[in-house]
């Protein structure tokens, strides 16, 4: 091969699981550069007698991606579109082609393929044909196979061909005729009889009245039968003016009754979705993330079309008139229609938590019937459920009668309940003539349930198809035919509790508050657990900048799987069962979280909550707890310490630290790149110019009452103005800015007179105890305001952050933590706030921005944990053209100060940051509150940036 090969570890721990259940370590993973190297790997197989798994975007929630001997990886490489022809509206591409990548090369043509399965912005077509993946627009333009016209394979036994349709003697297999010709009947009467019957073989494409189209057949066969090189596929017109229709309804299974009477409509997709699924999105992104939405506790989404908007909107009418809803909406294409879609898009990942927080899996979650059986599917489903005390979120293709929930079985110790429900689900979706898998294919989940929906004699055909392909049984074994067991190979079962721990005082008694290292109160206080989030969904490889995503930034500079969310995710949970992976302090676990830039952008973007700048925190504290550090911990995650000791001599330090050898040499003995620049420290601190009267040079004459930089008020409310580290040691100005913005704006500011430090760079390099010690401080000085209701102002976003989210996980049973988060704001956020918001008696106006034209780079810790919307809407509403960043700076804290991150620090600044900057008209403001993104801009680009409150306070009248 020409790719390369890794049998290393961490690397087989990436791929050892995939969006399933289940865990299977291969012995290489191999990356082909070619369609040489797949048949040249498939020829090495064949020749050892080793299994052979190809692999695309990893998504499988049914464990077909996953296997022994050799896993390819085709999505690294094999992703060229080799040719869009708009003449026969088809196109070739190579099997790593990401769907949305093939939506993007037809558009201009006016063409899409047609299924466009949830996860289609990560999801390869290769994967898709393996799996006949479908997805909402199944219903208008049917699944995976009825859009494939050819496939070039390699199969089992070595032979290379093109599969295509019309050859009645599949003279390509020689057998396969004959053994068609024995079992007509067979064929025609448990193959194909409903549309989203996915589950087995699709042998009925082998029946001459179905054009004997072998290709079409080897679609959903799951990597079993062929290796897939190359496919040509069918392309559909891009509908006009989508529509999008929604209906509530009293239950989900009143809401499957009524698809029937809107199929003759034919509309593009109907949706369902549980009213508890988009519960679960306000929680975890606000209010705002869900536009207001019809009564109901379950709701059908149902996209119509039309050549023009009044058509459109006709269609969606005729759909309300249709329907037994007494509760409609109907959204235009937009940013409410965007959302819903969104939330529908991001339901296997919210759907892996109940409402009440446990854990819930794959395994029953595609599950199908004809639609006009659907309803009452759903309540015999959901009675089974009850039997077994068992809870999951409802969501799916309604209009095509296919079902998606995840369900809390207990795996935590066993898969003795999952054995015995999914055996009776498969029980009550065959009384309905349904398929165990609508889209999704069989896998490990549920190949070993085929016999109780297909006859003995149909498993033996399907037994007897895949020897004329692959008689050794080496490609992709253990999955449909001669089936590994449902409960074999369970990934969760094997990872041991790691529990967080209340502390001890010397008598041994635990104390009431705190815990040793993060205390996971979200997972019940177990790592594993909080590791075990990660359902690997793969939505962190996917590339969601343009609707304002974050995640993953490694992933987007490097493409390597090694540096994104899930495979980070797979490590650490290799690393708590410790059969691969040696504990937290394992090699592999370093290497894996190397390149994580604790960005935080996982824990919001991330569909199931992961927050691997946590865990990757939690790992360095345990790793190196009472031992010595990298000394980069020191210089860097100390800083705040080195800073306040520069303070009475800042102008010498920033003198000997201008001289360059001199900055290189500390900057290499502590752990720095020595490409990197030195910070300059502030001259005047701003507490320092507080304390002095507000002025950089003696004190201002003061009345009797008054308190220096604090002029007499009376009767404006208070307002607590609280400054970090760096925005005191490193930039005043920010801080004098907010503080003539908020009395402008009629606040009386309370600035405490003891320093606090939120202990943000401890808790970025794993110094837990020494980021509670300093948040212990915090809550004594700031709890009191926050308790009395007096709300606080954050300026650096990444410390506001600590606030409002870490401070809550190291004190969950502080009452403190509780009201000091509540009542942390952003400057952006309090100005709009209806409740702390500056009074209309003041006169407070907002300063005019319509001269500003601005670049604006939101923190990544803002966009995780505050949002970013406060301050969007402050600056298109004071009249400010801007253009906002998705995506990380590159620098983010101390990461791109340590050795061996620049690389990855530059590249990721090149994925938005520097080209924004770059193309940005002459005269644009750099706009960034993180002092980290303004000092990339500087370092990279010569850009000097400006705060919010900065731009705020020059414009001040």
């Amino acid at each position: 091969m020409s790719g390369t090969v890794e049998t290393g570890t961490r690397r087989r721990a990436e791929y050892s699981t995939d969006a399933s259940n289940y865990r299977v370590v291969p012995d290489v993973v191999a990356f082909p550069t070619t369609v040489e190297d797949v048949v040249a790997a498939a020829a090495m197989a064949r020749e050892v007698g080793v299994p052979l798994t190809l692999r695309g975007g990893g998504t499988s929630t049914a464990g077909n991606s996953i296997g022994s001997g050799v896993v390819l990886d085709v999505s690294r490489h094999l992703h060229e579109i080799l040719e869009v022809d708009p003449g026969t509206s088809t196109a070739r591409v190579q099997p790593g082609v990401v769907m949305s990548s093939l939506q993007k090369a037809a558009a201009p043509h006016g063409l899409r393929f047609g299924p466009d399965p949830s996860t289609q912005n990560r999801a390869t077509l290769g994967g898709m044909i393996g799996n006949n993946a479908c997805g909402p627009h199944a219903v208008a333009y049917g699944r995976t196979v009825e859009n494939v016209v050819a496939l070039d394979v390699v199969d089992g036994r070595g032979r290379r061909f093109t599969a295509g349709a019309g050859d009645k003697t599949f003279a390509q297999v020689p057998g396969l005729a004959e053994l068609v010709a024995e079992n007509l009947a067979l064929i025609r009467t448990e193959f194909g009889r409903f549309g989203r019957q996915v589950s087995g073989y699709s042998l009925e494409h082998l029946l001459p009245e179905n054009g004997s189209d072998l290709a079409k057949a080897l679609v959903g066969t799951e990597g079993t039968v062929v290796t897939i090189l190359e496919a040509t596929v069918r392309l559909v017109p891009v509908p006009k003016q989508p529509t999008l229709v929604v209906l509530g309804y009293d239950d989900m299974p009143s809401a499957a009754d009524d698809v029937v009477a809107l199929l003759p409509l034919e509309p593009l997709a109907i949706e369902g979705l549980d009213a508890r699924l988009v519960d679960v999105v306000r929680r975890h992104k606000g209010a705002a993330s869900v536009p207001e939405l019809p009564a109901g506790a379950g709701w059908l989404m149902v996209e119509v079309a039309g050549d023009t908007p009044e058509a459109a909107q006709a269609n969606a009418e005729k759909i309300v008139a249709a329907s037994a809803s007494t509760a409609t909406m109907i959204l235009p294409a937009g940013p409410d229609a965007t959302k819903m879609w969104q939330i529908r898009a991001d339901g296997a990942g919210l759907g892996g938590r109940t409402p009440a927080g446990e854990q819930a899996w794959p395994g029953w979650e595609d599950s199908a019937v004809p639609p006009e059986k659907l309803g009452a599917y759903l309540r015999d489903l959901e009675a089974l459920m009850a039997r077994y005390g068992v809870d999951g979120l409802v969501f799916g293709h309604f209009g095509d009668g296919c079902v998606h929930m995840r369900i809390d079985v207990p795996l935590n110790e066993t898969g003795s309940v999952l054995r015995t429900f999914l055996t009776d689900a498969a029980m009550l979706v065959g009384t309905y003539g349904g398929s165990l898998s609508g889209e999704h294919g069989d896998g490990r989940a549920r190949s070993e349930l085929l016999p109780l929906m297909y006859s003995a004699e149909a498993i033996e055909l399907m037994e007897k198809f895949k020897a004329l392909f692959d008689p050794k049984e080496l490609l992709n074994p253990g999955v449909v035919v001669h089936p590994a067991g449902i409960d074999e190979d369970l990934r969760r079962p094997l990872a041991l509790p790691l529990l967080a721990k209340a502390p001890a005082d010397a008598k041994g008694m635990q104390k009431k508050s705190g815990y040793v290292g993060f205390s996971f109160a979200h997972d019940h206080h177990d790592m594993t657990t909080a590791v075990h989030r990660c359902v690997g969904v793969g939505k962190c490889r996917s590339d969601t900048s343009a609707s304002g995503g974050f995640m993953c930034p490694s992933y987007q500079a490097t493409k390597d799987e090694k540096d994104v969310t899930r495979a980070r995710a797979r490590v650490l949970q290799e690393a708590v069962n410790g059969t691969l992976v040696g504990g937290l302090s394992a090699p592999e676990v370093r290497d894996s979280l190397d390149l994580c830039l604790s960005c935080k952008a996982c824990s919001s973007d991330c569909p199931a909550g992961v927050d691997i700048a946590q865990y990757k925190s939690e790992s360095l504290y345990r790793t190196y707890k009472g031992k010595l550090r990298p000394v980069d911990h020191y210089t860097l995650g100390w800083l705040p310490r080195w800073a306040r000791l520069v303070t009475g001599m800042p102008r010498l330090a920033n003198k000997v630290l201008s001289y360059r050898p001199i900055a290189k040499a500390v900057l290499w003995g502590g752990g720095m790149d020595t490409r990197r620049n030195m910070l300059e420290f502030a001259e005047v601190p701003f507490r320092t110019w507080w304390k002095r009267g507000g002025a950089s040079n003696g004190v201002p004459g003061l009345g009797l009452d008054q308190v220096p930089g604090r002029p007499p008020v009376a009767g404006r409310p208070k307002v607590v103005l609280w400054t970090d580290s760096f925005s005191d040691s490193f930039d005043p100005e920010v801080p004098q800015a907010a503080l003539s913005v908020l009395r402008a704006a009629g606040y009386d500011v309370v600035v405490p007179d003891q320093e606090v430090c939120c202990g943000l760079t401890w808790i970025s390099t794993g110094q837990l105890d020494g980021a509670r010690s300093r948040l212990s401080t915090l809550l004594t000085v700031l709890g009191p305001y926050a308790v009395n209701g007096i709300p606080i102002v954050g300026l650096e976003p990444s410390c506001t952050a600590v606030l409002r989210s870490d401070l809550l996980d190291l004190f969950p049973d502080d009452p403190r933590a509780q009201a000091v988060a509540g009542a942390t704001h952003t400057l952006a956020q309090l100005l709009a706030s209806p409740e702390h918001g500056p009074a209309p008696e003041t006169g407070w106006q907002m300063p005019d921005l319509s001269d500003v034209t601005a670049v604006v780079q939101p923190h990544c810790h803002q966009h995780a944990v505050m949002g970013f919307r406060a301050e969007e809407k402050l600056l298109t509403e004071a009249g400010a053209t801007i253009t906002t960043l998705a995506g990380c700076c590159g620098l983010a804290g101390n990461f791109g100060m340590q050795k061996g991150h620049y690389e990855t620090s530059v590249a990721v600044a090149e994925n938005s940051l520097l080209p924004a900057l770059r193309d940005a008209p002459e005269g644009s403001v750099y706009l960034a509150d993180g002092f980290s993104c303004r000092t990339q801009a500087d370092d990279l680009a010569g850009v000097q940036g400006v705060s919010l409150a900065q731009l705020l306070a020059d414009r001040l009248a």
